[in-house]
């Protein structure tokens, strides 16, 4: 009887070691869990810039203005009946 207990006491260990810090275990369970969770952030981050992006490339295949805006502001074109001023504010540096 006492062999018997013995192994019983000894299955329970094992198995407690197991449920508690082996693999599998609750600590990676909820370990697991947090990492889906960032998982899940990311995702929905890159699901907006996706549709952001998805967005912008509609509205430069219809229409002109978005491509007027771009040409504007990121290579700094105008039109040609337009005139470009540029003014620059003077340095508060007076060291020279």
């Amino acid at each position: 009887m006492r062999i018997l207990i013995g192994i019983l006491v000894v299955m329970l260990l094992t198995l407690q070691y197991r449920l508690w810090v082996g693999e599998g275990s609750m600590a990676e369970v909820y370990s697991l869990k947090r990492e889906i969770e960032q998982q899940k952030q990311v995702l929905v981050r890159l699901r907006q810039r996706n549709d952001a992006l998805q967005a912008e490339v509609a509205d430069l295949k219809e229409g002109l203005d978005a491509i007027e805006e771009r040409a504007r502001s990121e290579l700094g074109m105008i039109r040609e009946d337009e005139v470009f001023y540029q003014v620059v504010e003077p340095s508060m540096d007076r060291s020279e």
